[in-house]
């Protein structure tokens, strides 16, 4: 169930749901005057390829002591827009920003990297913490090491801060002292306003415990549009979220099949789903396992999430039945790392007709004891209850980092994979070798640039890892999948997380 071909699959496209977050400024019940996106390291600000305004960020700094203002010396291809990715604040020391926000409203938290060549100073060389109002964000952060692992130019993190009562939000960048001549920098923050998505999480294992959500903060992992098309920011309910296609992080050869609601049916948000949850486009399309019965009693439509370990995490399903019309005509169970999270999913049941979307969280603990900190999700007909048709669906998948006792959220830098070192190592030799400075010039600007250049490679790998699980699956029933997940204590252990 483990490959080098798996892992390298996993953390490229792990970078496609979450790092590459791009956003707009408008948010549905927010004000302007709410929200705060700065183009840090630039002088007047600008406006990006969406349109979007962003200002400077010298006046909310407390101090400009040991701080530079600085332009990158290359600009990737892949960037988005040159503002805010092109300026950068530097900071050598302990720096904070400070905001006024509202007491009673979660924030979102976006904060945009762009690991390039500034001034003297490289950004492999950086490592810093980022804290806000006492979470811990980043810590020992390597914005290079990150886009090397995930073939990417630049990343975002997103973050939803409970609401600060003090009505008073710091973020405090701080360089790493365990390196020397470390230093810390950021290219572009966004602080916006948010209503309160979030409610108990069900801790899967133990259904009489939940997980208080509401009051922690959390980081955003994954945010897929199952069986559908990426959604941009521009298209989202109101949240400036973008959606990403699930179809990378199935697991195995049985992918299910994708449908789309026809145009007789309207999709019907209700006081207990308001619109921004999530979009009308997510919960118009589904991927579901297919209309054999026979075929679908014998597999599990699965996927498989890479994430950090000793942390819980919150696991959204949303759903809406656009299909069926009756109670128990499609009925499945929902597993959350091997365990079942919820039995017997109707979403007619839940929703009271078709057309009209509901969402469900379960929360699960993963350890480092199994030495693959991965999260499963998969599901499977309830053959039990005899439904009209054995089958299941899912419209939509998120996956959230809850912050653990003492507030932190951050996990470690991911290592770059040996087969995107290798490329790197041969691609600068055989440039080199060469004796053209044209085509070294070429090579050093892609790998200053967040070795954007290694994303041909990823995707080879991912070739490769399609073909031979397509064959492995190919010939192995649902039954032997499930076996093989019960070997793995990675998947079967759960632990309940402490201080909460």
């Amino acid at each position: 169930m483990k490959s080098n071909s798996h892992i390298l699959f996993s953390l490229f496209f792990f970078s496609l749901t979450l790092n590459t977050i791009h956003v707009l400024s408008k948010v549905s019940n927010t004000s302007d005057s709410d929200s705060y996106i700065l183009s840090c390291g630039s002088s007047s600000g600008g406006t990006d390829s969406d349109g979007r305004k962003w200002i400077s960020d010298s006046k909310f700094a407390a101090s400009s002591k040991n701080t530079a203002i600085v332009t990158a010396q290359y600009q990737d291809p892949s960037l988005p827009s040159q503002v805010p990715y092109m300026s950068a604040r530097i900071f050598k020391s302990e720096y904070t920003y400070k905001f006024s926000v509202s007491p009673k409203k979660r924030l979102w938290i976006r904060l945009h990297f762009y690991p390039s060549t500034y001034s003297n100073l490289n950004s492999s060389d950086s490592y810093f913490s980022a804290v806000a109002n006492g979470f811990t964000l980043l810590n020992n952060f390597s914005a290079s090491i990150t886009a090397k692992a995930l073939t990417q130019a630049y990343l975002v993190k997103e973050f939803s801060l409970i609401p600060v009562q003090s009505g008073s939000l710091s973020i405090t960048f701080t360089p790493s002292s365990k390196h020397a001549g470390s230093f810390a920098f950021v290219n572009g923050i966004e602080i916006i306003p948010m209503p309160d998505i979030f409610q108990p999480a069900t801790l899967v294992g133990f259904s009489d415990q939940s997980v208080d959500v509401q009051n922690s903060s959390l980081q955003t992992m994954f945010r897929l549009n199952v069986g559908g098309q990426n959604i941009p920011a521009t298209n989202d309910s109101g949240l400036t979220r973008i959606w990403y296609d699930d179809s990378p992080y199935i697991y195995g050869a049985a992918i299910g099949i994708t449908s789309q609601a026809d145009s007789s049916v309207s999709i019907q948000y209700s006081s207990d789903v308001p619109e921004y949850v999530a979009p009308i486009n997510v919960y118009s399309t589904a991927r579901s396992m297919g209309p054999s019965s026979e075929v679908n009693q014998n597999y599990n439509l699965t996927w498989v999430f890479q994430v950090d370990a000793n942390f819980t995490y919150v696991v959204r399903f949303h759903f809406c039945e656009f299909q069926e019309a009756k109670i128990n005509q499609r009925v499945f169970d929902i597993y959350v790392n091997n365990q079942t999270a919820q039995p017997s999913a109707d979403v007619i049941a839940w929703a009271g007709s078709s057309g009209v979307p509901v969402y469900k969280d379960y929360a699960t603990y993963v350890s480092e004891s199994g030495g693959d900190e991965q999260i499963w999700v998969a599901l499977h007909p309830s053959v039990s209850l005899k439904p009209e048709f054995y089958d299941a669906i899912l419209n939509g998948l998120e996956i959230f980092k809850v912050n653990d006792s003492s507030g932190n959220l951050a996990g470690p830098n991911p290592e770059p994979s040996a087969m995107l070192l290798q490329a790197e190592a041969e691609a600068v030799k055989s440039f080199s070798s060469s004796g053209s400075n044209g085509h070294v010039l070429v090579i050093g600007g892609v790998v200053a640039g967040g070795a954007a250049g290694f994303a041909l490679v990823a995707a080879i790998g991912f070739i490769v890892y399609r073909k031979i699980h397509a064959n492995e699956m190919d010939s192995k029933t649902a039954s032997e999948d499930m076996d093989d997940l019960n070997t793995n204590a990675a998947f079967s252990q759960l632990v309940n997380p402490s201080g909460r």
